[in-house]
């Protein structure tokens, strides 16, 4: 999937991704996709809850070996 912007949130722990994504989509305009990379299990159940609460749309999320990557949609 292609992204306009990308954030690496490897090695940091819950909030830090989540903040780091916020801080970041909040640069991006509306319709632009931003890629996250996370080591952080608990990052699964945090980008849902954060998609469903800022209207941010959760466009994919997958896992490779001890990775995290998700697509968010900014609204």
């Amino acid at each position: 999937m292609q992204s306009d912007k990308e954030l690496d949130a490897r090695g940091l722990n819950c909030p830090l991704p989540i903040l780091r994504a916020k801080k970041a989509l909040a640069t991006m305009t509306t319709g632009q996709i931003l890629r996250i990379v996370a080591t952080d299990p608990g990052s699964v159940k945090d980008f849902q809850h954060f998609a469903r609460q800022t209207g941010n749309e959760l466009l994919s999320e997958n896992s490779k070996g001890d990775e995290f990557e998700f697509y968010l949609r900014r609204k």
